[in-house]
């Protein structure tokens, strides 16, 4: 398999939660070798190039007036072009649509998360396609822009994202299954998660190579 897009937020961006304490705070990444992105990078070798495409605040389909270009169906087409000839593609979105700004139930950001997918699959054949649920929020999220109700359908979203996955027969992976949000701001993902979350993609990946 070659050519792999990574598309997805700051957890695919590989955001450091240990700056959000910085004063002033800045937006720091993980270094590539820490990264889930740079460690697939790393175990598929130079012949299956992994394209990192995450941004911070990125949505499935919501328009953020805090925060110009943030939705990820408008920025996808021009993603995909940039990016073309694209042989597989991985896509973990929906925590920042947990938002309470959005005040969105799993079942909306799931349908947003949909028209995305049917994006990539202009493309890349649904057998190629991996699907991952995000990581559950937890309380100290509470500071950054998220509330109880979101916590509850960051929740939800695994059992949707799972019956969207087998609805266009591509892979699934639940990140909630296999990593846990820093404690530090209760959505990032931690080294370690980035290092378990890697394994579980790149295990995904030898068996969407084997169907």
């Amino acid at each position: 398999m070659k050519r792999i897009l990574a598309y997805g937020d700051s957890n695919t961006w590989g955001f450091d939660p240990v700056t959000w304490g910085s004063v002033p705070m800045t937006l720091e990444r993980y270094p590539e070798e820490i990264r889930w992105t740079g460690l697939l990078q790393k175990a598929l070798g130079k012949d299956a190039p992994v394209l990192e495409e995450g941004l911070c605040g990125r949505t499935t389909a919501f328009d953020d007036e805090e925060c110009d270009g943030r939705n990820g169906l408008m920025a996808l087409p021009a993603i995909l072009k940039a990016n073309q000839p694209l042989d597989a593609a991985i896509i973990m979105l929906g925590t920042n649509d947990c938002k309470s700004a959005f005040n969105a139930s799993s079942k909306e950001i799931t349908a947003g998360l949909e028209l995305c997918l049917k994006k990539l699959l202009d493309v890349v054949a649904p057998e190629n396609i991996l699907l991952i649920s995000p990581l559950y929020l937890e309380t100290a999220a509470f500071d950054f822009g998220f509330n109880d109700r979101s916590i509850a359908v960051s929740r939800e979203l695994k059992q949707d994202y799972k019956e969207l996955a087998d609805k266009h027969n591509t892979a699934f992976l639940a990140a909630s299954d296999v990593a846990i949000a820093s404690s530090l701001d209760g959505q990032h993902l931690t080294e370690e998660g980035h290092r378990t979350l890697c394994e579980a993609v790149l295990k995904s990946i030898v068996s969407m190579n084997s169907r």
